[in-house]
């Protein structure tokens, strides 16, 4: 009777194997396929600001000139852009009633510009050239962490004052979705979400936490890393970015095709960024 039942034992093993082997092989040829699908695109570069680590470096960016100007020149220059930014902070307080009165549609109007052509590489950040090297200096001058060699000079946003609720999701949020990403990686992810409330008016995080899948857990402790960029695109209404941006993902983890039909604006280490179709 030990015999057969073994016999059977043996047998049941065996095709257990070989769907375990087949699954193995199919989940290699889907990865592989994933892999092909990705636009030739994804391998452009985008240009990280040089030695952008923490908000000190940034804002130091941001408030000191870069070229050799006129010292008169200079200075005014610096003066403006230093005032610019206290200017932006100190208004936290008094926009927080406004900006609920700020109906999101006629921001959205005045900050976004419908394609005009389908040429989609209009739009994609390219390999840095000599021609567009002063592009990408003004970017950062003017605080854009990430420079593209194709930004939205219409791209704005308005003022959000975090909660302590919203900030609190939001650092976990961007913890949990790209905190490997860095102080730049995490700055998209805040854009991402900004944009979300400024140009889908969501009133808060979890808003858009929630109707926008981010499905990364809170489960995590913010770096300081993380509350720094998350304060540099909120507290400071910087942008890492000169451009909206709707959707992200990491095409590594998983294929979308509702995120390769966007208008794909860069990629970031493994995770790619997308603007929606005109408005």
């Amino acid at each position: 009777m030990k015999k057969p039942i073994e016999s059977k034992i043996n047998i049941i093993l065996i095709i257990v194997l070989c769907l375990l082997i087949v699954f193995l092989v199919i989940q290699g040829v889907l990865k592989g396929c994933s892999g092909n699908n990705l636009r030739p695109e994804s391998q452009y570069r985008v240009y990280a600001t040089p030695d952008y680590a923490t908000i000190d470096q940034v804002l130091a960016r941001v408030t000191e000139p870069t070229s050799d100007i006129e010292t008169a020149t200079t200075e005014e220059t610096t003066k403006k852009k230093t005032e610019k930014l206290a200017e932006s902070k100190s208004e936290k307080s008094t926009t927080k009633n406004s900006k609920s009165a700020t109906e999101p549609k006629d921001k959205k109007k005045e900050a976004t510009t419908e394609p005009t052509t389908q040429e989609e590489n209009l739009y994609y950040a390219t390999v840095m050239t000599m021609e567009t090297r002063a592009t990408l200096e003004e970017q950062w001058d003017e605080g854009y962490i990430v420079a593209i060699d194709y930004p939205d000079k219409t791209y704005k946003t308005f003022h959000i004052e975090l909660t302590e609720d919203d900030r609190d999701v939001l650092e976990h949020l961007c913890m949990g979705e790209y905190g490997s990403g860095g102080f730049i990686g995490v700055a998209l992810i805040a854009q991402c979400v900004k944009d979300a409330m400024c140009f889908d008016g969501y009133e808060t995080v979890e808003d858009v936490r929630v109707n926008c899948n981010y499905d990364a857990s809170l489960d995590n402790t913010p770096t300081q890393e993380v509350k720094d960029a998350v304060s540099y695109i909120f507290d400071y209404d910087q942008a890492a970015v000169q451009h909206r941006l709707m959707y992200m993902y990491n095409p590594y983890i998983v294929y979308s095709a509702f995120h390769e039909s966007q208008n794909y604006i860069l990629s970031y280490g493994d995770v790619r960024f997308f603007d929606r179709w005109g408005y």
